[in-house]
């Protein structure tokens, strides 16, 4: 199971997520998400993911860079199969796509760059073709088109072959993952939650005539790790004082490590952490999973 770590995004200082990545020592590959600004907080900033990430690329050869997730509405299929391809170029193949359906938070963050906010039927059939319109473009072919995505002939040159997840845990979106992508990500779910996702995830595979082998189920989520009971009690208190929400993954390194070992028993192929609370987290989070 690879090990990955998210980027913080939402700044207006980009010198702060470039820190994070040239300390990322122990970690496969570093994570951003797309977003215009924070959910629901047009009065602030955030960092461009796709920029973001190529230049992290350049700066660190060998290291994996991921966008989890940008939502399948907010550019053209071939233009974002563009963007993913020059990042899988400047990565030496170690780029990953994510994709993801968006919720009621995205609406304004569309509204701010002038694109129209689909329904959600709507939105989850744009997912899926172009899920699949981005995979035959890495493939070197072309997109014939669909009923959301338009025909999209390629080729892709230079051709490049990044991953495309698919990000979310509801019903709607493990179906788009099973039919349509390389890889599935639950984000903040529990390890009871994850397995029961993966085996749900393997049989809409089977029922849509997949190998469930060919769709790698993934974990990401906000973690908060304390070096022991006292440590994360501490950690808890502070975070619990500035209001900031408990719903997270939150648990001793020995607990992590046990949560690890879970994960990748249901075939986890990369565990992708938010670390919170000290700056020091991350280099603990790589320490307890690396040994």
């Amino acid at each position: 199971m690879k090990l990955g770590l998210v980027l913080p995004v939402f700044t207006a200082d980009v010198a702060r997520p470039l820190e994070v990545a040239d300390h990322a020592a122990g970690f496969d590959g570093v994570f951003a998400a797309d977003h215009v600004f924070p959910p629901g907080r047009p009065d602030r900033a955030a960092v461009e993911a796709f920029s973001l990430l190529s230049a992290v690329a350049a700066a660190h050869p060998g290291l994996g860079v991921g966008v989890l997730v940008t939502r399948a509405s907010m550019r053209p299929a071939g233009i974002l199969a563009k963007l993913a391809a020059g990042l899988d170029h400047l990565s030496d193949g170690k780029a990953v796509l994510g994709l993801g359906l968006g919720d009621a938070s995205g609406r304004l963050e569309h509204e701010a760059l002038g694109i129209p906010y689909p329904p959600i039927d709507e939105r989850a059939q744009l997912l899926e073709e172009t899920a699949l319109a981005l995979r035959a473009l890495f493939a070197g072919t072309g997109w014939a088109g669909g009923g959301r995505v338009p025909p999209v002939p390629g080729p892709l040159l230079p051709p490049a072959g990044p991953p495309v997840w698919i990000g979310g845990a509801s019903d709607r979106v493990l179906g788009v993952a099973a039919r349509a992508a390389d890889g599935w990500n639950g984000w903040g779910l529990s390890a009871e939650a994850f397995a029961s996702r993966v085996r749900d995830l393997a049989r809409r595979a089977a029922d849509a005539g997949r190998d469930p082998a060919e769709i790698a189920p993934t974990w990401g989520g906000i973690t908060l790790v304390g070096e022991d009971a006292t440590d994360l009690a501490a950690l808890e208190a502070d975070r619990a004082g500035r209001g900031l929400s408990m719903d997270i993954w939150r648990g001793t390194t020995a607990d992590l490590a046990v949560f690890a070992e879970r994960l990748e028993a249901e075939g986890c192929t990369w565990c992708i952490a938010s670390a919170v609370g000290p700056t020091d987290r991350a280099a603990l989070i790589a320490e307890t999973l690396r040994r």
